[in-house]
């Protein structure tokens, strides 16, 4: 069959899709993906061919362009609503009408037999309508913001939909749902489970990683990653709080991914932290015990993948829902609020909770297992096949 796969365009939302997409492509299938500039990269890395359309969307300039100087978007917006999560913004919207035409000219004259999207990407939705074809939406991890931003969208291009023959946008025919039934909202619509397969780009294994662990009794080795984007929305004087805690803290050190142009900014660290460029991170999580982190859902699944505990501080959009949900099942402690992640003191207690209490890496570990037995991409490969041999899901 052939599979067009329409991402939305931001990388984080994409990678989630690529091993599905590997385990299609291995079953025999023909893939093509269809996407704007920012996630041309991703499907290159993948392996995968793909069309380029419209221009970059560029979500994180945009972002930063409506902060205040030297604001953080938790300080700035705090957490976003519901109400505000049901709003199709206009910057979507101008992304919907810019690329629709060519997502449909691409689409009538590659044929698929299916459309595969992340939730995000409601032109997916059109195309896969007018098409008449199946249309798949692969979830990336804790859902909050996928129902609601589809309300918007419905009410915004409710005439457009009208003007190509469909009553309304349609829901998607299926979706998949990485995220283990124990973590997802539990509110939700249940999605066909799909295990998580950690992907975040491909590179070169460095030196320092083939090493062995550094020696010591109990020495403990804590990933922090608080993300390129976190980190341009002015998240460096957050991260030398998170890195100023590990100062004293005994048989431990940490491993921080940042990249060159944060540096400077930083300054000095703790002899206990070292900083590494970034890499993709499932290279390093299986090196270490405990994870920080900005509460981003491919972060927070990359480390339940191997069963660490994490500590999440949460800035913008879904990250908050995700980091409530990690706590709220025990996997960490989170530190929600602005206030207090701008107090070094609640910092390194929430450091120091993190590392010091068992339970927290025994409930990530039984996480980890109920992932690890979750359909495989290449089982859930060869139901999509069905659906669309049969013209319907089981």
């Amino acid at each position: 069959m052939r599979v067009l796969i329409i991402p939305s365009p931001v990388t984080t939302h994409f990678m989630p899709m690529i091993p599905l997409a590997w385990a299609l492509r291995a079953a025999g299938h023909e893939l093509l993906v269809a996407g704007q500039p920012d996630v041309m990269g991703v499907a290159g890395q993948a392996g995968l061919h793909a069309v380029r359309t419209g221009e970059a969307f560029r979500a994180g300039e945009l972002l930063l362009s409506l902060l205040p100087p030297g604001k953080r978007p938790v300080e700035a917006f705090g957490r976003w609503t519901t109400e505000q999560m049901s709003v199709f913004p206009p910057n979507w919207a101008a992304h919907s009408e810019s690329v629709l035409p060519r997502y449909l000219e691409i689409a009538r004259a590659y044929r698929p037999d299916l459309v595969l999207a992340d939730p995000m990407e409601v032109n997916s939705l059109v195309v896969a309508g007018v098409l008449g074809v199946p249309v798949v939406h692969h979830r990336y991890g804790v859902d909050e913001v996928a129902a609601p931003f589809r309300v918007g969208a419905a009410k915004a291009l409710q005439e457009r939909c009208e003007r190509l023959g469909l009553d309304g946008l349609p829901e998607p025919t299926v979706t998949l749902d990485p995220c283990p039934p124990g973590l997802q909202l539990p509110y939700l619509d249940p999605g066909v489970p799909i295990r998580y397969v950690p992907y975040n780009g491909s590179g070169e294994v460095p030196g320092w990683l083939q090493e062995e662990r550094p020696p010591g009794t109990g020495r403990r080795r804590v990933a922090v990653s608080m993300g390129s984007m976190a980190l341009d929305l002015n998240g460096v004087p957050l991260l030398r709080r998170v890195l100023d805690a590990f100062e004293g803290l005994p048989d431990t050190e940490a491993i921080a991914t940042v990249g060159e142009a944060h540096r400077a900014e930083l300054g000095p660290v703790p002899g206990n932290v070292r900083l590494v460029d970034p890499l993709p991170l499932h290279l390093l999580v299986g090196s270490c015990d405990a994870m920080i982190h900005h509460g981003g859902t491919g972060t927070s699944m990359t480390a339940l993948a191997v069963g660490l505990p994490q500590l999440s501080l949460p800035q913008v959009a879904d990250q908050f829902a995700n980091a409530d949900r990690l706590a709220a099942t025990g996997i960490g402690p989170n530190v929600a609020d602005a206030a207090a992640q701008n107090d070094p003191v609640r910092v390194r207690e929430a450091v120091e909770a993190l590392l010091s209490t068992p339970g927290h890496g025994k409930t990530a570990r039984e996480m980890q297992q109920a992932m690890a037995a979750m359909p495989s991409p290449a089982q859930v490969a060869a139901e999509l096949e069905r659906l669309v041999r049969t013209g319907g899901p089981r």
